[in-house]
């Protein structure tokens, strides 16, 4: 069973430049110019291996989940689990085991097909494997441009951080990733409801008060625009309490006469 350390040929204590050079071999033989146009998810997985092999943090969780769940397992799992049928705990942990084997695509799928963001995976997966699995799908997502589906799973993710810590110190770039996903990628995919609902989300969660400044301008600029003045206003009001300095507020004042 394939994992980051065997499609790079590599021990798992290998050094940061035999990680660079194990991908640079394989990547020669993968490029579109030598493989074509099939080698394409090859790359994509060798591409995903590299990324979280290189950075320090995403490698120590990357082996904290997978070495931790495969010494529960000494036979083959995969074709065990498929066995059992639709049953949520086995799909649950069938979406770990394909994440954790490089195959994200029959990770999602199988997570669709039990509900996606309302499969409670958290009741058939121990807390520690399910957080890792929360993250791991939550990057997936991204990077198939499925943006809200990312921002709901990264916001289970912190909220439940701050209820009982686990990533400790890599919470830190969870919180980050979820900011960024926020600020670059997720408005234009959702309507303005949608959008009012997410921000709701992150108010909830105890960031601190400039960045719950900056979402309240925003939940203020929509709800402007549905013709909710004075919800509006208040945001914007208790916005500036939280930063005064607040920038970008000029205009959105004189509209709303704070």
């Amino acid at each position: 069973m394939t994992n980051y350390y065997d499609l790079l040929g590599l021990r798992q204590g290998a050094s940061g430049s035999e990680i660079k050079k194990a991908f640079r071999e394989k990547a020669k033989r993968l490029h579109p110019d030598i493989a074509g146009k099939a080698a394409e998810e090859g790359m994509r997985r060798l591409l995903t291996a590299y990324e979280v092999l290189s950075d320090r943090e995403r490698r120590h969780e990357y082996d904290r989940a997978y070495f931790r769940f495969i010494r529960k397992v000494g036979f083959d799992y995969r074709t065990w689990l498929r066995e059992q049928g639709d049953t949520p705990e086995y799909q649950a942990k069938l979406v770990f085991f394909e994440l954790l084997h490089l195959e994200e695509d029959e990770a999602i799928r199988i997570w669709r097909n039990n509900g996606g963001i309302n499969f409670p995976m958290e009741k058939y997966l121990d807390r520690e494997d399910w957080m890792d699995c929360l993250f791991m799908l939550a990057e997936e997502l991204d990077k198939r441009l499925c943006f809200y589906e990312s921002f709901r799973l990264l916001a289970i993710l912190v909220g439940e951080e701050r209820r009982l810590p686990y990533f400790r110190h890599f919470m830190e770039d969870v919180e980050i990733y979820l900011k960024e996903l926020v600020r670059l990628r997720l408005k234009p995919q959702v309507d303005d409801e949608t959008w009012v609902d997410c921000i709701e989300i992150l108010l909830g969660l105890g960031f601190p008060p400039r960045d719950e400044a900056r979402w309240m301008r925003s939940l203020a600029e929509t709800l402007l625009g549905l013709g909710d003045a004075a919800a509006a206003r208040a945001l914007i009001a208790e916005a500036l309490r939280k930063d005064p300095a607040l920038p970008n507020v000029k205009r959105l004042r004189k509209e709303l006469v704070v």
